[in-house]
């Protein structure tokens, strides 16, 4: 019996790579930068299933040159990069890792919002430079005991980010399209975004990338916050307003940014908020621990066998195409 073509895009673990082995052809793109778009093309003509990363664009141009294509599927949470109403026109199901990241995402945001507060990676350069002489001089951070906790999304990530909050003693407010069911066992108060604005002391994005969240946080935002407050990015890059969160930084509008997304991403070695001192920028690393991306990659791998069989994916974004 002939294997199903599968296009893969970026690094397998060997035990989802195995899996996928045993009953597919692969051809894969596993280096960091970007496929050419015309390799992507030929490869894609006779492709059954394509296991995609965040750079690749789902669109109808890539779908139309795919007369084959059964299935799209992606180790993330997130999908700004895939048309889903273009995929559910041709009938194929789209696949993502919904609530196989949660604690990891939330243990990220967590340690962005106590590593900022407490200037502990600025600690240890000031040890590492030699600069430690003395009880002098030393970093000062901020309490976060007692302070408000300010997120922006309330799902899964959000609650999570929630509990550990309340671990550390801080008041928790929230904003959402919908107000949760179960914020009072979160110790959570909902506000509305303005509020939500002017009242936190930290404040953590967590909103998914869509036309409306495309630059939620602009220079009015920001002018509106604390100027004592911490900002901090976990989300995607382009619901922040780059310039405006770097004029908010250097007129101190605010007092600190903590991002794991920027916007561009990568981010430019020499982009001007990396020459700021109030800055604390991660490459993107909210699930990046060994379990949990083995996790959304053998999630991945069921999405695209299911698929290709015809038979239903275990998270489907567009479920009515969903076999």
């Amino acid at each position: 019996m002939a294997k199903h073509k599968v296009v893969v895009i970026g690094d397998l673990f060997p035990s989802a790579r195995e899996s996928l082995e045993q009953k597919c052809d692969l051809v894969i793109w596993d280096k960091p930068e970007r496929i050419p778009q015309e390799l992507l093309y030929d490869w894609i003509q006779t492709a059954e299933g394509l296991f995609s990363r965040g750079d690749i664009k789902v669109d109808e141009e890539l779908l139309s040159r795919a007369p084959h294509l059964r299935v799209v599927a992606q180790a993330s949470v997130g999908y700004d990069n895939i048309d889903i109403d273009f995929c559910t026109k041709r009938s194929i199901p789209f696949g993502n890792t919904l609530g196989v990241l949660v604690e990891a995402t939330a243990d990220l945001t967590f340690g962005l919002v106590l590593t900022s507060a407490r200037r502990i990676h600025e600690g240890w350069n000031f040890v590492k430079e030699g600069k430690w002489v003395g009880r002098k001089n030393i970093p000062y951070g901020v309490d976060l005991y007692g302070k408000t906790l300010g997120i922006v999304g309330m799902g899964s990530i959000g609650a999570a980010v929630a509990r550990r909050a309340n671990a550390f003693g801080m008041n928790v407010i929230y904003h959402n399209r919908k107000i949760r069911q179960d914020h009072n066992e979160l110790s959570a108060n909902y506000v509305d975004f303005s509020e939500l604005l002017t009242e936190s002391d930290f404040l953590v994005v967590l909103v998914p990338l869509s036309p409306s969240s495309r630059h939620l946080f602009g220079e009015e935002q920001f002018k509106k916050m604390k100027s004592s407050a911490y900002f901090i990015n976990a989300s995607r890059g382009p619901v922040v307003d780059t310039k405006a969160l770097y004029n908010a930084l250097i007129h101190q509008e605010i007092a600190y940014a903590a991002l794991d997304v920027t916007d561009p991403e990568p981010i430019n070695h020499d982009h001007p908020l990396l020459s700021l001192p109030n800055v604390l920028i991660t490459p993107h690393i909210g699930s990046a621990t060994i379990e949990t991306r083995t996790k959304m990659a053998e999630l991945t791998v069921e999405n695209i066998l299911a698929g290709l069989e015809r038979k239903p994916l275990p998270a489907c974004v567009n479920n009515q195409v969903n076999y």
